[in-house]
Order: C-alpha cells, then sequence, then structure tokens
C-alpha cells in the first residue's frame, strides 16, 4: 500500500507540472466557442444531479413497494407507489435528454475549437523562419501538433465534461454513503486508487512511446507520400522502387504497432487487477450493509439504495479518477501543440521600422550587400565570406557561378528570409532589417526556378497575392500578354477559368516552362521595384528562352533585377554579370569584358561553346 502511495505521488507530482496547460487550454477552448462552453457546462451541471435524485427515488419506491405489499389494495399505497414510479421515469427520461442534448453541444463546440486551433497551426507554420523547415526538430514537432490538433482538445473537453458531471454526482453520493457510515466514502476512494495509479502511469509511458516513434511515424508517412504521388511515379516504376518501399513502410508500421500492442497489453493487466481489488471492496461494503439489514438496523430500500449509490458511485469515483488521468494524459500531449504555437521567430520585424519612401514601383532601388557573411543554420560550411557587392538602381544583374558558390543564398538574403551573422543587406542605403515585413514584400518580388503549381484557375494564379476582384481581370490579361502566356491561355479549355493542376476534377496541368511563363505574369503583376529571378529559364529551350528574356527586360525597365542563372545565353543579356566562387565575388562585368580577361567566366564559355559547337572560340 505504501508503495503504491508512493508512486500516486509521484504520478501527481507529474500532473501538477503538467496542470499548467489547463489554464491556457481552457481560454482556447473559450476563444473558440464562448456561448456553447456556457450551454454545455450548464447541460452538465443538471445531468450531474439527476442520478442522485434517481438513487433516492429508487429508495422511496422500494420503501412504497414493500409498504404496499403489506396492505394489498390500498389504493393510496398503490397510488404513491405510481406516483413516485412516474416521478422517476420523468426523471430517466429527462437524463436521457438531457444526455442527447449535451452530445449535440459538445459536438458543435468541438468542432469549433479543432476549426480554431487549425487557425492558429496554419498561421504558426505560415510565419516561422524558413530556417525552422530546414531541422527535422522542426518537423517533429510540426508532426506532432498537426497530429494532436485536430482531436486532443475535444478528448480534452471529453474528460472536462466527464470530470465535472462525475463530480456533481459523486459528491451526491458520498453524501448518501456517509449516512451510512463516515468510513464508506474513504472505503469508495481506496477501491478506485489503484486505477488511478494505472491510468496516470500508462499515460506518462503512452507520452513518451510517442515522443520517441516521431521520427519513425514521420518516415513511414513519407514512404507512404512516395508511393502515392505522382511526383515520384514514374521513377518508381522505372527503377522499380516500389517493393522496396512498401517492404520499408511495412517494417516502420510493424515496429510502431509491436510497440503500441505492448503498451496495451501491459495496461490491460494492470486495469483487470485494479478492477478486481475495486470488486472485493464493493462485495465487501455490500455485504456489510446486508447484515444490517437482516439485524433490523436498515430495511429493503435502504439495502436498494446502498447497492445504487456504492456501485454508481464506485464506477463515478473510476470515471473521475480515469478522467483526471486521461486529461493529463491528453494535456502531456497539448504540450506538443503549444510547443509549436511558442515557436519564435528569429527574423523578426524591428520596433520601430523604417516606411519605404513614396516613388513610382517602376523607379528601381540599389542593392548592397556589405560585408555579408552568412551560414545555414545547423550547417559549419560558410556559405558567404565577406561578401561585397552593389547593384545599381535600375539595373539588370546576373549571378553565375558553380553549384553552392552562393548564388541562392543571395536571393534568400534580399527576401530576408534569414538574417546575415555579419554585414548588411540594403536597399537604397536601407538596412533590410528596419523593414516591416510586410513592407519590404512590397517591395520586392522574386520568381522561384520550380514556382508552387497552385492548384487554383488560371486568373488566380496570376493574380493570386493581388485583388481577384473581377475588375481586376483587365489587369490579369495585360500580365498575361506582357509574360507570353496568351497562346498558352488561349489553347486552355476555359481559357483563364482553367483549373490548373491535377488534386481537383477537371484540373488541367503545364509543363515547367509554362508554370513559369505564368509565375512571370504574377509577377508583371505585382510591379515590384526589385525583381529576384532564381533560375528562371531552366525549364526552356533556347527560342522560348530568348522571348521570355524579351518580356523580362520589358519588365524589368526602370527596375532593379537580378538573376541567378547557370545559363550564359541569359547571363550575357544582363547589364552586369557578378561571378561568384566559394560565397565570394571572383570577378565581374559586361559579357564581353569578362570574356577579354579570360577568368573562370571565360573559362566556362568557351568550355561550353566547345561542348555545343565542336570547335574553338576565339
Amino acid at each position: 500500500m505504501a508503495s503504491a502511495l508512493g508512486l500516486l505521488a509521484t504520478k501527481v507530482r507529474g500532473a501538477a507540472h503538467e496542470a499548467r496547460y489547463l489554464p491556457r487550454a481552457a481560454r482556447l477552448v473559450w476563444a473558440a466557442s464562448r456561448r456553447w462552453t456556457l450551454a454545455w457546462v450548464c447541460l452538465l451541471l443538471a445531468q450531474g444531479l439527476l442520478p442522485a435524485a434517481i438513487v433516492y427515488l429508487t429508495r422511496e419506491l422500494v420503501d412504497a413497494i414493500v409498504a404496499a405489499a403489506m396492505v394489498p389494495g390500498d389504493a393510496n399505497r398503490t397510488g404513491a407507489v405510481l406516483l413516485i414510479a412516474a416521478v422517476m421515469a420523468a426523471a430517466i427520461l429527462a437524463g436521457e435528454l438531457l444526455h442527447g442534448a449535451s452530445a449535440w453541444v459538445r459536438n458543435v463546440q468541438a468542432k469549433r475549437v479543432e476549426a480554431h486551433i487549425n487557425g492558429l497551426v496554419h498561421e504558426k507554420s505560415t510565419t516561422v523562419d524558413l530556417a525552422f523547415y530546414e531541422t527535422p526538430d522542426y518537423h517533429d514537432h510540426l508532426h506532432r501538433a498537426r497530429a494532436e490538433a485536430s482531436y486532443r482538445p475535444v478528448a480534452l473537453l471529453e474528460n472536462g465534461g466527464s470530470l465535472i458531471q462525475s463530480t456533481i454526482t459523486l459528491a451526491a453520493m458520498a453524501g448518501v454513503l456517509a449516512s451510512y457510515g463516515g468510513w464508506l466514502p474513504l472505503a469508495l476512494l481506496a477501491s478506485t486508487l489503484p486505477a488511478f495509479v494505472v491510468v496516470l502511469r500508462f499515460a506518462v509511458r503512452q507520452h513518451r512511446w510517442r515522443l520517441a516513434a516521431t521520427a519513425d511515424e514521420r518516415r513511414a508517412a513519407y514512404y507512404d507520400w512516395l508511393m502515392t504521388t505522382g511526383e515520384s511515379a514514374a521513377e518508381l516504376r522505372i527503377f522499380g522502387l516500389g517493393a522496396r518501399f512498401r517492404s520499408a513502410y511495412r517494417e516502420l508500421r510493424s515496429r510502431l504497432l509491436r510497440g503500441e500492442l505492448a503498451i496495451a497489453r501491459d495496461h490491460g493487466v494492470a486495469d483487470l487487477c485494479a478492477s478486481a481489488l475495486a470488486l472485493l471492496v464493493a462485495g465487501a461494503a455490500l455485504g456489510w450493509v446486508a447484515l444490517r439489514v437482516m439485524a433490523g438496523a436498515a430495511t429493503l430500500g435502504d439495502l436498494a439504495l446502498f447497492y445504487q449509490a456504492f456501485s454508481q458511485g464506485q464506477r463515478l469515483m473510476r470515471s473521475l479518477l480515469g478522467s483526471v488521468g486521461y486529461a493529463y494524459y491528453n494535456v502531456l500531449f497539448l504540450g506538443n501543440l503549444f510547443a509549436f504555437l511558442d515557436l519564435e521567430a528569429r527574423v523578426a520585424d524591428p520596433a520601430h521600422p523604417r516606411a519605404p519612401a513614396q516613388v513610382a514601383h517602376a523607379a528601381g532601388m540599389k542593392i548592397r550587400f556589405r560585408g555579408v557573411s552568412f551560414r545555414y543554420p545547423g550547417s559549419e560550411r560558410t556559405a558567404l565570406h565577406s561578401l561585397d557587392l552593389e547593384i545599381p538602381a535600375g539595373e539588370v544583374a546576373a549571378i553565375v557561378g558553380a553549384n553552392g558558390a552562393g548564388k541562392s543564398t543571395l536571393v534568400k538574403l534580399a527576401c530576408r528570409f534569414y538574417d546575415p551573422h555579419e554585414g548588411a543587406i540594403e536597399l537604397d542605403g536601407i538596412d533590410v532589417r528596419e523593414f516591416a515585413r510586410p513592407d519590404l514584400n512590397g517591395l520586392v518580388t522574386v520568381l522561384f526556378q520550380e514556382p508552387v503549381h497552385y492548384n487554383a484557375s488560371v486568373a488566380e494564379n496570376i493574380a493570386l497575392d493581388s485583388d481577384p476582384a473581377p475588375a481586376a481581370r483587365a489587369r490579369i490579361e495585360e500580365a498575361a500578354r506582357a509574360a507570353g502566356a496568351e497562346a498558352l491561355i488561349a489553347r486552355l479549355p476555359r481559357g483563364y477559368e482553367t483549373l490548373l493542376g491535377k488534386w481537383f476534377a477537371g484540373g488541367v496541368e503545364l509543363s515547367t516552362g509554362e508554370w513559369q511563363r505564368l509565375a512571370l505574369a504574377r509577377a508583371f503583376m505585382r510591379s515590384s521595384r526589385v525583381i529576384l529571378l532564381d533560375e528562371p529559364t531552366s525549364a526552356m529551350d533556347s527560342w522560348a528562352e530568348f522571348d521570355w528574356m524579351r518580356r523580362f527586360r520589358a519588365l524589368a525597365t526602370g527596375r532593379t533585377a537580378v538573376i541567378v542563372t547557370h545559363r550564359f545565353t541569359t547571363a550575357m543579356q544582363a547589364d552586369v554579370i557578378y561571378v561568384m566562387d566559394e560565397g565570394r565575388v571572383s570577378e565581374f562585368g559586361s559579357h564581353d569584358q569578362l570574356l577579354r580577361r579570360g577568368g573562370a567566366y571565360a573559362q566556362s564559355w568557351r568550355a561550353q561553346m566547345r561542348a555545343e559547337h565542336g570547335a574553338p572560340i576565339a
């Protein structure tokens, strides 16, 4: 007994520590469904009092029946039996009605809470630093938050409701039992403590196992994605990878299942032992009351009342302690949600942001990288080394170099996806860290190598971050013409209203080059002062590339543009070319100037021309 109490004390201390999440969980539920929560609590109060009333009516009914049986044919005593039976039936019916109403209210409340929490998860996941997406720890946090957010708060509501209702009913039952002996409520409590210890113990064990299993669950989900997505379907077939991934998925799921079954088995055995002990205590208490009835110290109504009160009290006590245990279990997992929601961005807005100068969008901005050094989070390799680079306002600059030279890093830092460890990135002499993020986003447009394929209409893809109203259609069509996407759109079944992508019925898929055309149209639509492009023509043939660059030059007129590219045919159309090597600018100039210098750019150019034409290039 002492060891059981010691274990209980340990578990209670752990539960008290985790209970710090309860006020926040309550605020979350209240914020999502105020009126429904009030209605739910009122229904729980009524449901909690009804069972005690029914127990009292049971004693009155049994005693009335016994009295009527002693004087057969007595109309008054028969009428009393019928009246009590009618009241008892009404109370039982009221209980059923309250149960149905409570279930309906709880369902509505749960849906509102779930929607509210999903909104919080989406808000956090779309605003955290880009660096978070590059760490396994973040994905573990996200996986646990998404896995638990949909039902843990709802389960906590269920536990909370059961806790409130059981507490009210149990208090009434304890009062009934105390009238027969002050030790009976204590016996009731003692009979249910082992079950409480079992619940707490396995709540902690289950939580620890889930934390340890997160990586395996994510990897199993990854294999599931590989085998069911269209993106990998071709390679899985041509390389015969299906069997390999199926086997890996089965092995992971089997390992996870073995862990779950081991916990379920041990929990079942422990719960059975706790139930057997509770049954022994209940039998002893009932035997004591039966002896009192036989001695004439109690009536049959007392025996019926005691049986109902003790058995229901025991059931309610187990339910109450079980609700506490499972609430603790759910709060443990809510800690995962709150840990995710509490992730703090390192790339934060300044306390007093600078307002961008109010000038025409067509006016470019001078871009300067001043002594910039940067290393990606979790990496020991420095991507940029004390980089100094200045691009005059209104120029088109190309950034070239080998893979890993730091070209794409320039684009990410200019967008302030990351902050440099040393130095500063400036727009017209103002450090980008001095702008609020929305203001900086309004100054800069980015075209990535593989633009996102939004499964939406053509018009929505072009005007995604602009005004989607019908009045904007003229601007959408103008942007499409400027990007050279007009002929492409004309071939689609419903023109600008054609649904793109294959996620939804009726969708049409585009080639990578066609998606890049729409991305350029989106850039025309936005008309920012700085345009950043990361390998924008990688999926285009030489004819499409020439037309694309011609149209892009029209878009970039008067604005500052930076093009990261591997293609010399793209780079040579820029006003100035910067060659990067190991995080630094090794040379710069126009295409002709760089060829005359005979450096790395000229050597790569001549090697490429020899490969394409089979002859030396002067």
